[in-house]
This record gives C-alpha cells, sequence and structure tokens, in this order.
C-alpha cells in the first residue's frame, strides 16, 4: 500500500469537524432564515392598535400625567 495516499488520523477527525461544523452552521441559517420576523404577523398588522389611535385623537402634552389629560 502506497503511504502517500494514506491520511493520518487526524486529518481525518479534522475533515469530519469541518463537515460537522458546516452542516450546524447550515442548518441554523436555514433555521433563522425561516423564522418569522417579530410584528409582522396578521394580525397585528390588522388596524392601528388602541394606544396608536388614543395617540393620534389627543395630542401629546409634554410632562402631562393621564389623570390631566381627562381633566382638560
Amino acid at each position: 500500500m502506497h503511504t502517500d495516499f494514506v491520511l493520518s488520523t487526524g486529518q481525518l477527525v479534522f475533515m469530519a469537524a469541518v463537515v460537522t461544523a458546516s452542516l450546524a452552521a447550515w442548518l441554523i441559517a436555514v433555521f433563522l432564515a425561516a423564522r418569522q420576523p417579530h410584528g409582522t404577523s396578521a394580525a397585528m398588522n390588522a388596524g392601528p392598535r388602541e394606544q396608536d389611535a388614543v395617540a393620534a385623537a389627543a395630542p401629546h402634552q409634554r410632562g402631562a400625567r393621564p389623570s390631566d389629560k381627562a381633566a382638560a
């Protein structure tokens, strides 16, 4: 048997580690790409939120407390 074609144990372990790390990185990338981003579900985009509607109806006063707004 020719010794030029025989790989050492260290080389085989290194090759296995590179393949395993590449597969893990690929799986993580696919998982992250397939996730739905936060805040983009259909329920959240259905219409304005109650807080946004209240804020748009009443001008925002700097430093005013909610009880001050109700009295005005």
